[in-house]
C-alpha cells in the first residue's frame, strides 16, 4: 500500500495511473472508487484508501456505481485490445466490431476508452492513421502513396476524415503548395497578424508579420489578403475585442493526436475562466504529462481562437505566454469583464 500522502494527493489529482493500486474508501457515503473517479472529491477526514476491494468490502463499503472500481484490470484490457484491433485493421473498425472483441456494450466501450485516452475509437482511429500518412511522407512517399499505406481507400476518404488540418503537402514540404493569404490589423492589444488558407484561419499571432509567418509556412504563397479577405479579419478582430460574442471561425491547423487533444480541451474552456496545465492533462486523461501539455500548449499558433492564454500555473500565477505576459493579463480581463 502506498503512503497515505501520495494517495491522498492521487485522489486529488484524479490521476488515472494509480487505478488498480488502491481504493479510496468514502465513509460518510459507504461506498469505495477509483482514484480516479470523477465524482464529487470527499473530505478527507471521511476517507480511507485500501489497498485491495475486498478490504473495503469487509470494512462495509459497497463499489462505486459510476467508476466501477472492481472493473479496472478489465477496462484496461478492453482498452488494449481496441488499440491492437484499430492498428491492425486495413480500415477504421465499427463500434459495434470493437464491442464484440471487448465484450463490452459500444456505449460502455465509447466511455472508457475516452476516459482512459482522451480520444473515442474511431478519434483514435483517425488520429492513428493521420499520423501514418504523415510518417510516409517523411519517409519520401508521394502524397497517394502515403494515403493508402495508412490504411486510406481513396484520396476522397483521406479528406473526408481530416478533423482540423491541411492537406498533407504541406507537411511534406514546408507548405509548397498551399496559399495563405494574411493580413496585419491594430487591435486594442497592439498589431495582430491573421493567415488563413481556403480552409480556415491557420495563424493568429501579435506583434509578428511576414518574416515570421515564412518561418511557419517556409515553401507556401503567402499574398496579402484582398477585399474577400476583410470578412474573415473583421470576424478574428470582433472574437479578440468582443470575446463574450459567439464567432464561428474555422481554423485550419494541424499537430500530433497529443496536441490536438489538448487544443480541443482549450477550447472547451469557457471565457472569463482559466484551467492549470495539470488540469488539462487530467481533462485528456494523460494526468502526468503536465509538461507535455506545456509543449503542445506552446505549439499552438492560433492565438485566443485556440485560447491557450486561458492557462496558467497551478499556483495560480500566470506562467508564460508567446506574445508577453500583458497581452495575456489583458485578454483574461477583456474575457473577464
Amino acid at each position: 500500500m502506498i503512503d497515505e500522502k501520495t494517495a491522498w494527493q492521487a485522489v486529488a489529482d484524479r490521476d488515472r495511473s494509480f487505478d488498480g493500486k488502491f481504493v479510496t474508501g468514502v465513509l460518510s457515503t459507504g461506498i469505495y472508487c477509483r482514484p480516479s473517479c470523477a465524482a464529487r472529491h470527499p473530505k478527507r477526514e471521511n476517507v480511507r484508501f485500501f489497498a485491495k476491494a475486498e478490504q473495503a468490502e469487509a470494512a462495509g463499503l459497497r463499489a462505486c456505481l459510476r467508476c466501477c472500481p472492481n472493473d479496472v484490470a478489465r477496462d484496461e484490457a478492453a482498452v488494449k485490445a481496441v488499440v491492437e484491433a484499430v492498428r491492425m485493421a486495413e480500415s477504421s473498425p465499427k463500434l459495434d466490431e470493437l464491442a464484440d472483441v471487448t465484450g463490452y456494450s459500444p456505449a460502455h466501450l465509447q466511455r472508457i476508452f475516452k476516459r482512459e485516452t482522451g480520444l473515442s475509437p474511431a478519434a483514435y482511429a483517425r488520429a492513428l492513421r493521420s499520423e501514418r500518412v504523415k510518417d510516409a511522407l517523411d519517409g519520401g512517399a508521394s502524397v497517394t502513396e502515403a494515403i493508402y499505406e495508412a490504411g486510406y481507400g481513396s484520396a476522397s476518404s483521406f479528406y473526408e476524415d481530416k478533423r482540423m488540418g491541411m492537406q498533407p503537402s504541406v507537411w511534406k514540404n514546408g507548405g509548397a503548395g498551399a496559399m495563405v493569404r494574411w493580413a496585419s490589423v491594430e487591435t486594442t492589444l497592439g498589431p495582430m497578424m491573421v493567415a488563413a488558407t481556403d480552409k480556415g484561419v491557420c495563424c493568429l499571432s501579435f506583434g509578428e508579420g511576414e518574416a515570421e509567418l515564412r518561418g511557419r509556412f517556409p515553401k507556401a504563397e503567402l499574398q496579402q489578403g484582398g477585399d474577400d479577405f476583410q470578412k474573415l479579419l473583421g470576424d478574428v478582430v470582433a472574437q479578440v475585442e468582443t470575446p463574450a460574442r459567439p464567432h464561428n471561425i474555422p481554423l485550419d491547423v494541424q499537430g500530433t493526436a497529443f496536441q490536438e487533444a489538448v487544443w480541443q480541451e482549450l477550447r472547451k474552456i469557457p471565457e472569463g475562466e482559466t484551467r492549470s496545465y495539470a488540469d488539462i492533462a487530467v481533462a485528456i486523461g494523460k494526468p502526468r504529462a503536465v509538461r507535455a501539455v506545456g509543449s503542445a500548449n506552446g505549439a499552438n499558433h492560433v492565438a485566443v481562437l485556440i485560447p491557450c492564454h486561458r492557462v496558467v500555473r497551478s499556483d495560480g500565477a500566470m506562467g508564460g505566454y508567446a506574445y508577453g505576459l500583458e497581452i495575456k493579463q489583458l485578454l483574461l480581463e477583456k474575457e473577464q469583464g
